[in-house]
């Protein structure tokens, strides 16, 4: 647009030349979306040097009167600066003026769209390490919380321009999105040590008194019925069982059963009779004697001790039979409890793990948060 031009009587020329200028500059991304931008502005002749036209700043900084608002950039300040260069080419001085404008993001926007969802979302991976091994969710959470933060990822790189430097942003979703597959990764490992069945091989003995002594008690681990302040109470003993002929199986204590061998022959008088029919005499009662078996460690109680045996003139063969049968009830009684006491103390190794790893990937979520939060402030 042509203006008219404003001639003073000191000889002072004033034109107002209304013009949309338009500029670039680079943007660097690091910081993103808590960076900040400055963009030069230069202003000089290519036509007339310094000796036919002298350019001076009456303000040393820019005029931001006018300025429209922007919903994006927040302008901090625009200084203006007078540089001299002398060219090779030429001897003569050449005059500008260069405007730095100072810029910043507002990240209120990006603030609540993407970094509280992606640490909301971080929060929930250690989670998975509480999940119980049982319940079947573990891994589901994992790769559900990994594929939310792929989509935010996508979100970030849609709304920030490029460049070759990765942004502050894109760096904690990496690192959060890294963090999330190793713990899927170590889920997978704990639900194999969980699901050891009986054939397991027994926990080292390192394992014993590192896992399930010191970090079980650090991490307050305790089994059904323990508590920090109560030892663990040891099961009640298992009682023996005395089995007769003829008579009623009484319980004895210390997990042992006895088995008498009372049959008579057919030549030794009438069979003895039971409490309902009266009184007997002596020589009519049956033999309680026999033997002991330890239903807890196998074989018979006291071999090598004098025990009072049953009476030989009054035992059959098939008793033999009966005593085989309850050691071998005793010897698969032993197998259940070891691979019982084997499978439990796997589950609880598993468990301590657990609580280890959420506490510290708790500890990894909290930091990086910490540090993408202070970059704001």
């Amino acid at each position: 647009m042509e203006t008219n031009v404003v001639i003073r009587y000191d000889g002072q020329i004033m034109w107002d030349s209304p013009a949309i200028t338009k500029s670039s500059c680079k943007v660097d991304v690091s910081y993103f979306p808590f960076d900040g931008q400055q963009c030069r502005l230069t202003f000089g002749s290519w036509t007339y040097n310094g000796n036919q036209i002298d350019i001076l700043n009456s303000m040393d900084t820019g005029d931001l009167t006018d300025f429209v608002e922007n919903v994006e950039w927040e302008v901090l300040g625009m200084p203006a600066k007078r540089n001299v260069i002398t060219y090779g080419c030429c001897s003569d001085p050449y005059p500008d003026i260069t405007y730095t404008l100072h810029l910043k993001r507002r990240a209120s926007f990006y603030i609540f769209n993407l970094l509280l969802p992606c640490i909301m979302i971080s929060f929930l991976a250690p989670l998975g390490f509480y999940l119980p091994a049982d319940s079947g969710e573990k891994v589901s959470l994992g790769v559900t919380v990994l594929l939310a933060l792929t989509v935010f990822q996508l979100l970030v790189a849609e709304s920030m321009p490029p460049s070759e430097n990765v942004p502050l942003i894109g760096k904690y979703y990496i690192a959060t999105m890294t963090m999330i597959t190793a713990s899927t990764a170590l889920t997978i490992f704990i639900m194999n040590i969980h699901h050891c069945g009986p054939g397991a091989k027994p926990v080292p003995k390192w394992a014993k008194k590192f896992i399930l002594q010191y970090m079980a008690r650090i991490f307050f681990v305790y089994e059904v019925g323990e508590s920090c302040k109560s030892p663990r109470q040891e099961p009640n003993p298992i009682p023996r069982v005395r089995v007769v002929n003829g008579g009623a199986a009484n319980e004895e204590p210390r997990g042992q059963a006895r088995v008498c061998r009372d049959v008579s022959s057919p030549g030794d008088g009438p069979p003895p009779r039971s409490p309902s029919q009266g009184h007997s005499s002596p020589s009519e009662q049956p033999d309680w004697s026999g033997k002991y078996v330890d239903l807890e460690f196998g074989g018979e109680e006291g071999e090598g001790l004098e025990q009072p045996a049953c009476a030989k003139r009054r035992c059959l063969c098939h008793h033999n039979s009966i005593l085989r049968n309850v050691e071998y009830i005793a010897n698969c009684f032993r197998d259940q409890k070891a691979a019982s006491k084997r499978t439990g103390e796997w589950k609880k190794v598993a468990k301590v793990m657990d609580r280890f790893f959420m506490w510290v990937f708790f500890a990894m979520v909290f930091i990086m948060s910490v540090l993408i939060v202070g970059k704001a402030i």
